[in-house]
């Protein structure tokens, strides 16, 4: 039976497979360590966000505010893996690129920044080194989930832990969701708890830094999850959240937690039900009517609000039915750092990716 672990879900049952596992990754990080796996660093800066545990910690938007951060400045890079595409290697997005073919996230990204070049390529280190035989050259680099990817060294390392999962109350798989010891904090050189309450105490910012036990060389950050006036599907204008006080609203989720969104819905809308779907889910056309029958039972006025990366998936499928697409919304969201810390993170990142 699992027990929690502060907000966490644990299974002591399976540490002795833990400990195994730890040992397994334990030994890799110190061949890098000792130099017997090789970490090669390349002459562009290179930033790396991701974290210690399986699942949604907010790396997307982190990269966005990223992106949007530096964009003005240099040529900006993003290199994911592309998970859960249909293609192997290397692969530049374009105008024709799809969620099959390079991943729903980084298609999200290619079509909200079409200034930034967005590639996916499962070897970091190979992926890079396509991207700097582009033209024009990346003047900065951001790797996707590229934490344990070490034979990359970059230059600046960012870990995301979840406030509702801290690593430090984590467990290594099985047992927990880590995907190494929270002794691979130590690469970090910032690191940020996402997903804060926004009213958040001062007291609770120093006990979860007590607790987190980092460096002082390490800086440590706190941000929370900001909500963005809904965007139309079919094009037209944004409409505000609070515009949705008397509408009937359907949720289409197919991300890790779709909680917080629901909720924030539900403080503004006259009524919510939600279709939850997996993480990364592929939408079928027995889904879709599924979607649409529901859609079909909800009062006016009524919206169907998705998520941009579930609005990415379904983009270019052909499955949206035309109903759907013309009462169809996405929620974009933005991250917002806590305690007056924004304009010192954006310092830190700009000392570094400007170089």
């Amino acid at each position: 039976m699992p027990m929690a672990s502060g907000d966490v879900k644990t299974y002591p049952a399976l540490l002795p497979l833990s400990w195994l596992y730890s040992l397994v990754t334990r030994g890799r990080n110190l061949l890098f360590d000792w130099g017997v796996l090789e970490e090669r660093q390349f002459d562009v800066p290179v930033i790396t966000v991701g974290n210690l545990t399986v699942g949604g910690t907010g790396k997307t938007p982190h990269v966005e505010h990223l992106v949007r951060l530096l964009r003005g400045e240099t040529r900006v890079a993003v290199l994911s893996r592309g998970y859960r595409r249909q293609t192997k290697g290397f692969v530049l997005a374009d105008a024709g690129s799809t969620a099959a073919t390079i991943g729903d996230e980084p298609l999200q990204m290619h079509r909200k920044f079409g200034d930034i070049t967005v590639a996916v390529d499962a070897d970091r280190r190979h992926g890079i080194e396509q991207l700097l035989q582009q033209e024009p050259r990346p003047g900065v680099i951001l790797l996707d989930d590229a934490y344990q990817h070490r034979y990359v060294k970059a230059g600046l390392n960012i870990l995301l832990t979840d406030y509702h999962r801290l690593f430090s109350r984590d467990l290594v798989l099985p047992a927990g969701r880590l995907r190494e010891p929270r002794s691979g904090k130590c690469r970090a050189d910032i690191v940020v708890v996402t997903k804060c309450p926004p009213t958040m105490s001062e007291a609770e910012r120093q006990a979860i830094a007590s607790e987190l036990t980092l460096e002082t060389r390490q800086h440590l950050y706190f941000s929370c999850i900001d909500y963005a006036p809904l965007e139309p599907l079919a094009g037209g204008p944004a409409l505000p959240l609070e515009a949705l006080r008397r509408h009937h609203v359907l949720l289409l989720s197919g991300i890790a937690n779709p909680t917080p969104l629901e909720n924030t819905l539900k403080v503004h809308a006259g009524e919510v039900r939600t279709m939850q779907f997996a993480d990364h889910h592929t939408f079928s056309a027995s889904d879709m009517e599924r979607v649409a029958d529901a859609f079909g039972t909800l009062a006016e006025p009524r919206l169907l609000v998705t998520t941009e990366k579930d609005a990415a998936r379904l983009e270019g499928t052909g499955l949206l039915p035309p109903t759907l697409r013309e009462h169809g919304y996405t929620l974009p969201i933005r991250i917002r750092f806590l305690f007056g810390q924004g304009e010192t993170f954006d310092e830190e990142i700009k000392n570094y990716g400007l170089v």
